[in-house]
């Protein structure tokens, strides 16, 4: 273990890692659709025009930390780097004295840029040291990065399902590869920069079970389910040394957990299986409660935990955060040092093939008015709820829950 991060376990009795327990994540894909249309949340959702109040309205509900983005897109000009897409968002969290993790790619490259080539490494090496470099510039704090967002779901996506660009079928394996050359490659630039600098890499976790009529799909089933940790283990060197992985690359976990994260597998490729419903009674029990997950993660290991991502949509945003906090109280008390929880996306998001269409997925929905800005409206039950666990899961010096 690299001694920049201490040794497994070690940070148990640390601070904690964030200003606040609670974070806020604002939605920043920015890849190109199967139309060959580039989409970017940032601006769709108009977080760069309104990223002072958006960030002042943070602490207005007790948030200090966040998730945003660079854009990679529109930073890196080939031989140059232009930080004017960066720059405000820098700003007003700085003003807003709210730390923020940063991703430095969501899905989205600059355009005519082949993420299996083999200049994608070096080319996104590049880039991370640039904007870890005008970060540095603008702040003396120990800077949190993601290099890449979800490398699992990057990879299905672009590489098994052919939804995101490069739109490739059946070279995923080759895919995952490659992101976590660059996820390395991209954390040692950013060291290069700031040696203090903290890495939080983000997948989804998952859990994966046979339909009932079918326990022969068991192992069919477990492979899926462990699919889920291939981009850590590489990045961990757990296995495939010749890719490059090292314990010191994983230093902060961080999980998505949703909904849909649990469904049965299906053996038809075109049907993605029935998610288990979390909010039917009784309950599936195939439910794998979310602290188990989150305890399988840090026995394997070791790490402290970002829940990096969760929301729900429409009346059950605040039940949904409920289940969640408290699975993530259980798991701390018994031992497993969740460092926060983000809510993800803090503001109302389109969908990614329908911009008419919006998920009612934020702490502030989005009311578009006469003049085109997007006013922010607090959804006032999700924000109730927020309340009342923040107060619950409440964060000690020694990073412990107290109620």
């Amino acid at each position: 273990m690299n001694a920049r991060h201490g040794s497994p376990g070690s940070h148990a009795l640390a601070a904690p890692l964030f200003r606040s327990f609670w974070l806020a994540g604002f939605e920043s894909a920015s890849h190109i659709t199967r139309p060959g249309v580039r989409i970017d949340m940032l601006a769709a959702t108009q977080h760069i025009e309104q990223a002072d109040g958006d960030y002042a309205r943070l602490r207005d509900v007790g948030i200090r930390a966040a998730r945003d983005a660079a854009r990679w897109h529109l930073i890196d000009r080939g031989t140059t780097f232009d930080f004017a897409s960066l720059a405000p968002l820098v700003t007003a969290a700085r003003q807003a004295g709210v730390q923020v993790v940063w991703t430095l790619c969501h899905y989205g490259w600059p355009d005519g840029v082949d993420p299996l080539a083999p200049s994608f490494v070096d080319r996104f090496a590049r880039y991370c040291g640039a904007v870890a470099r005008f970060i540095a510039s603008e702040t003396d704090e120990v800077p949190f990065f993601t290099p890449i967002n979800e490398i699992s779901f990057l990879t299905w996506a672009a590489g098994d399902e052919g939804f995101i660009h490069p739109f490739g079928r059946g070279r995923g394996h080759a895919l995952k590869r490659q992101l976590v050359r660059a996820a390395i490659a991209g954390s040692e630039a950013i060291w290069a920069v700031d040696p203090r600098a903290r890495l939080v890499h983000v997948d989804p976790t998952i859990h994966v079970v046979p339909p009932r009529t079918r326990p022969d799909l068991l192992p069919a089933a477990v492979a899926q389910r462990h699919g889920q940790l291939e981009a850590w283990d590489l990045l961990a060197g757990l296995y495939e040394p010749q890719v490059g992985g090292n314990p010191k690359y994983l230093d902060i976990v961080g999980v998505n957990f949703y909904w849909g994260n649990q469904w049965e597998y299906s053996e038809d490729p075109a049907d993605p299986g029935r998610r288990l419903g979390w909010a039917e009674r009784p309950l599936d029990d195939r439910w794998m409660p979310f602290s188990h997950l989150l305890a399988n993660l840090y026995a394997r290991y070791r790490r402290p935990i970002l829940v990096g991502e969760t929301s729900h949509f429409g009346e059950g945003r605040a039940a949904w955060l409920r289940e969640v906090a408290l699975e993530v109280a259980s798991a701390r008390s018994s031992g497993v040092p969740v460092e926060g929880i983000c809510l993800y996306p803090i503001l109302d998001r389109p969908d990614w093939e329908d911009a008419s269409h919006w998920h009612n997925s934020g702490l502030w929905d989005l009311v578009p008015e006469a003049s085109g800005m997007l006013r922010r409206v607090l959804n006032e039950p999700y924000a109730e709820e927020l309340n009342r666990l923040q107060k619950l899961l409440s964060v000690s010096a020694g990073g412990q829950p107290i109620s």
